[in-house]
């Protein structure tokens, strides 16, 4: 006899998590082939090409006929293409482009799936840190999650960035469309810096982050975009970069990161001009924790638990906000930090906009 089966009363209920269970394992595996399937653009054929059998996928991909005839079972039973027993034959549903083929879609997502082979990669030394409490530096993970991070995030900065979230913030559209000066604090491989830089070519941009391959790899992508006489990358950490009145510094998708956030906050509140802005993007969180109990929080914790909170744990300060800190722990660090302004510039369903000021 098992004493935990025993006490249960409600078959049906263990029968539906079980279902859920096994949902979540179907997906966790099939995230790996999305990947596998973007990065040897099979979706991207499919999507050109209309209905295609296995075989002539695999010659349209230049890829193994036996290999794409179970990857594309997999998508079928996935949904995330359609079969045709008839005609064995698979097509990608027009609906499902933006999310896995156009890369310039706001809701893009294929690309940004590799970023999840870290949480695997480290899952051994995570063990170990939740019975030490020791962090686990950026700089540890697998390459693919910087590379995935990338994807997952100028998929957001794309569509709001400069459309949005810039002209929501306070006389930073009219300054930059004169020529004004940025710092873009943990850019990483410089997305955000970027795109910011291909909308005003009047401004100068410079992208901070301690991790010097990504800045390395940031400095080529402003080379391929054609802006590198306008954008510079250097290794600098967020409470010691150099420069004086910026009249925007950003943090984006990154505060929550850092071991000392009020430092930071505390620096760049001196590094700003007097009537300039701090933009802070946050991932979108509740001040309570129930108020994250869904698929966006659930993405943003199992990150957090991973990559954030052990990123600060391994820092000076060890502050340790989380991904999902909220609104009001950030408003808290602004105005500690000095500033007389902090307010809710914008949002999205992912992330929280803020805008700090002197």
């Amino acid at each position: 006899m098992n004493p935990l089966i025993d006490r249960v009363s409600d078959q049906q209920k263990v029968e539906n998590f079980l279902g859920q269970v096994v949902n979540d394992v179907a997906a966790a595996y099939s995230c790996a082939l999305t990947t596998v399937g973007h990065r040897l653009g099979l979706y991207k054929v499919l999507a050109q090409n209309g209905p295609l059998s296995a075989a002539e996928l695999a010659l349209k991909a230049e890829v193994s006929e036996r290999y794409v005839r179970e990857w594309l079972n997999n998508q079928a039973a996935g949904g995330y293409v359609s079969y045709n027993p008839a005609e064995e034959k698979y097509h990608l549903p027009v609906e499902h482009a933006p999310v896995l083929v156009d890369e310039n879609s706001p809701i893009f997502l294929a690309g940004g799936l590799g970023g999840l082979r870290a949480i695997y990669g480290i899952e051994d030394r995570l063990v170990k840190a939740f019975k030490s409490g020791e962090g686990i530096g950026w700089h540890e993970h697998d390459e693919s999650l910087f590379y995935g991070t990338e994807y997952l995030f100028r998929t957001g900065y794309q569509a709001h960035l400069t459309t949005e979230w810039i002209p929501s913030l306070t006389g930073v559209d009219e300054k930059l469309e004169v020529g004004g000066k940025v710092a873009d604090i943990g850019c990483g491989h410089g997305a955000s810096t970027i795109i910011l830089a291909k909308a005003y070519p009047n401004s100068t941009f410079i992208g901070f982050d301690y991790h010097e391959p990504s800045v390395q790899v940031a400095r080529l992508r402003a080379q391929e975009a054609g802006v590198a006489d306008r954008v510079h990358f250097e290794v600098a950490t967020a409470k010691d970069f150099p420069g004086r009145d910026y009249d925007l510094i950003c943090f984006m998708d990154c505060l929550h990161d850092l071991g000392d956030p009020l430092g930071a906050a505390r620096h760049a509140r001196q590094a700003i001009a007097d009537q300039g802005s701090v933009l802070l993007v946050e991932p979108n969180a509740g001040d309570r924790v129930e108020q994250n109990f869904n698929p966006v929080g659930r993405i943003f914790y199992a990150a957090s638990t991973a990559f954030c909170t052990p990123n600060s744990l391994s820092q000076e300060g060890g502050a340790a906000l989380g991904a999902q800190a909220g609104e009001s722990k950030v408003a808290e660090i602004a105005f500690q930090a000095g500033f007389s302004r902090f307010r809710r510039a914008d949002q999205t369903p992912f992330n929280l906009i803020f805008e700090a000021q002197k």
